[in-house]
């Protein structure tokens, strides 16, 4: 795993000196997301430029995954290479626009690729507002090693969605989560992580062990999840890097598990059991400082943080059955927040704030919906036998989750969806997958 991750390194670099003065920021070509979108944008990706004979499959591949990273989203639509009119054979040759526009593409993605001898790849690349005949942005190089070639193309895609819709991407991010293979009655599971796309799969734990629930920190250096090593549940941190773990000393009952970072990091939140009775509690990582913060006969669980650490919502049935409360980051009075029929759980808060995820379960089915932070404007997303367990992108557009088929030989998977109920799709994994865990930005 060291070396992996050492492996993708990436330099970012402007090269201005090899771009028109005409770049721009504020161009016309936009998509406004928040006001919802029915057409996909139309865009163009030809291959990339290779400069040199080494980079000839790169070029192909980079520009290939830019392209299914944009189309995955919903919001853009690539136009076919048989249907191109123009060609680009040369990075630093004016773009003849009026090719562009007879096919009715909007975008135009350019680039091109070298790798030197000893595997250097330098990816350079240009964003063309078509209709506007100008780029968009100024010209970026991104620069690393042909085993990070994939992650290039990442930022690359990441850089064009950022330009066209104003907002950061999440292309260039991973998933932590639970793979399983097995029958259903003898599944066993492990922890593993790949890119957003499925790409890269390594295996964190083995399969000794049941494991549940992995939590990114926000640096995405670390994880916390629940494991049964010890027979009953315990929370565990392990570093990414290195794949070392160890036990999390956390006070407040014989188990413990539902474990959750706070956004620095430093603070996790997390249940526990004694004598029957399940509740919250907050731990300082440094001083192992452990503040409990609800004390109630009903069970709390699932606590997530809001992003800026003052509030966590969490899942309690002190109502007779399970719902959704917002309290105090540091304790206090609850508020619920779902008051629609069914029952809740696994809130998730946004990282941009405004909106939590949750899993609904109603009339024998489970949705994953999301709502505000009141719980007002309440929306259901999906509807299946089994969905549960959101997880938001880092940018707070698209939510993960896990879909289980029904019977005996039905398996678990990860599906996508945005918050607007659109683009719902499965997610590429080598095997069963369930509980993931959407990672920040690299």
């Amino acid at each position: 795993m060291r070396n992996l991750i050492a492996s993708l390194v990436i330099a970012v670099l402007p090269f201005a000196a090899a771009v028109p003065a005409m770049a721009q920021t504020d161009g016309p070509l936009r998509i406004e997301i928040t006001e919802g979108v029915i057409e996909p944008l139309p865009f163009a990706a030809p291959a990339f430029v290779a400069e040199n004979t080494a980079a000839n499959q790169m070029a192909q591949d980079i520009a290939r995954v830019v392209a299914e990273d944009l189309s995955g989203t919903g919001l853009f639509r690539e136009i076919p290479r048989d249907a191109f009119i123009g060609s680009i054979t040369s990075f630093s040759s004016p773009v003849e626009y009026s090719d562009w526009k007879a096919i009715n593409a909007e975008a135009l993605i350019t680039g091109a690729v070298s790798m030197d001898p000893s595997g250097r790849l330098d990816v350079k690349f240009r964003v063309h507002d078509v209709f506007a005949n100008q780029e968009l942005g100024d010209g970026l190089q991104f620069s690393g090693t042909e085993a990070g070639w994939r992650r290039m193309a990442h930022k690359v895609a990441d850089t064009v969605y950022s330009r066209i819709t104003g907002e950061q991407g999440y292309f260039d991010s991973r998933v932590v989560y639970v793979s399983e293979t097995g029958p259903k009655d003898e599944r066993r599971k492990r922890l593993a992580i790949m890119d957003y796309d499925g790409y890269n799969v390594q295996y964190l734990t083995d399969s000794a062990s049941i494991v549940l629930a992995p939590r990114f920190s926000p640096t995405g250096d670390r994880v916390l999840y629940t494991s049964y090593q010890t027979g009953f549940p315990r929370i565990y941190l392990l570093d990414v890097e290195s794949v070392g773990r160890n036990v999390v000393d956390a006070a407040g009952g014989e188990m413990s598990f539902a474990p959750r970072f706070g956004p620095n990091g430093r603070t996790i939140v997390y249940s526990a059991t004694s004598g029957g009775n399940t509740d919250l509690f907050r731990m300082d990582l440094g001083s192992g400082q452990t503040t409990r913060l609800t004390e109630a006969p009903s069970i709390e669980t699932a606590p997530s943080f809001s992003p800026d650490g003052s509030q966590i919502v969490f899942e309690s049935d002190r109502s007779g059955a399970p719902q959704l409360y917002v309290m105090p980051a540091n304790g206090g009075e609850a508020q619920r927040i779902s008051f629609g029929q069914g029952r809740y759980g696994t809130p998730v808060w946004s990282p941009r704030g405004d909106m939590i995820a949750f899993t609904k379960q109603n009339n024998g089915r489970f949705h994953i919906g999301v709502m505000r932070t009141d719980g007002s404007g309440e929306r259901l997303l999906t509807a299946s036998f089994l969905d549960e367990g959101p997880t938001w992108s880092p940018n707070g557009r698209v939510i993960m989750f896990t879909r289980e088929t029904r019977g005996e030989t039905g398996s678990s998977s990860l599906y996508s969806v945005d918050i607007t109920g659109r683009n719902l799709k499965r997610v590429r994994t080598e095997g069963g997958a369930s509980d993931p865990a959407w990672s920040p930005l690299q």
